[in-house]
């Protein structure tokens, strides 16, 4: 296929379906990376498994997790169409989970947190079978996931003492400042919470957090940058390390799109997270 067509062909793709799957399928992704773990379970229910990528070259010891939570949302989105992330993150040296969690209607919040917080405990627990280290961390979210994955790092009540081993956070185009509710999606999913302020990560940021990189495009207009220089400001404020990037070309789907090979010309998106992710594993918090 010519170099040329892949924006034109992957743009209708973008615009025909919301999970990334056909994306996926289609996009050129790295090598050096095999499917080490395809459904694993770590809950009851069919949407509660997870797939594990692993580098194929040696390592001198165990390598650092990423738990890379996609968005949708929070009504929308498969494990299955996110691979392309998976394996870019992988090909730089980290063992990295891609989990599966139930989605509105069938939970609303808490419920998508509760899954994505069984996931990550899951392969803090298991993470040594596929070559990677428990205690050293990472998530990454792109848009609801980033919201999810904001709440795990940022909120204690989620991972209890498995918080411990989250040396750091990476949102990609996330709401984490979004009151009141004025969208039919977050109406769905948060409406009936009883204490609104209590679903925002801003309201738990607060000195003692991982470090966090927060990733926007300047052209986002589903999920306004407003929403990371907020968070960016008030962890600052704490005391904790925050990087804020915005990257003026890119739109909401764009940022998670630039992961991808051919994409990655756009902007650094995949060199700043890969760099964030390798510095706050080796150095802890």
């Amino acid at each position: 296929m010519p170099r040329t067509t892949l924006p034109l062909l992957f743009a209708a793709l973008l615009s025909a379906c919301s999970p990334l799957n056909g994306f996926n399928a289609l996009v050129p992704k790295d090598g050096g990376v095999i499917l080490a773990a395809r459904g694993a379970a770590y809950g009851g229910d069919p949407r509660q498994t997870l797939d594990i990528y692993a580098p194929t070259r040696p390592a001198s010891g165990p390598r650092p997790v990423i738990v890379f939570i996609y968005g949708g949302s929070w009504q929308t989105g498969s494990k299955d169409g996110y691979g392309f992330a998976a394996r870019a993150l992988a090909a730089r040296g980290f063992v990295v989970a891609v989990p599966d969690y139930r989605l509105v209607p069938a939970v609303r919040f808490p419920g998508f947190l509760e899954d994505c917080a069984a996931a990550v405990r899951w392969v803090r627990a298991n993470a040594g079978r596929f070559g990677g280290d428990g205690q050293r961390i990472v998530l990454i979210g792109h848009s609801a996931g980033a919201y999810n994955a904001a709440m795990l790092a940022l909120d204690p009540r989620f991972l209890g003492a498995d918080r411990a081993a989250v040396r750091g956070f990476v949102g990609l185009a996330g709401p984490y400042d979004f009151l009141p509710l004025d969208k039919p999606a977050s109406l769905a999913a948060f409406g009936q919470a009883p204490d609104l302020a209590q679903t925002q990560p801003i309201t738990h940021a607060s000195a003692g957090d991982p470090p966090v990189m927060l990733l926007h495009g300047g052209k986002d207009d589903t999920v306004y940058p407003r929403n990371s220089q907020a968070l960016a400001a008030k962890l600052t404020s704490a005391g904790v390390r925050a990087e804020l990037k915005l990257y003026p070309n890119l739109g909401h789907i764009g940022i998670v799109t630039a992961l991808a090979t051919p994409f990655r010309g756009r902007a650094p998106v995949l060199a700043d997270a890969a760099r964030f992710a390798s510095e706050v594993t080796k150095t802890g918090r």
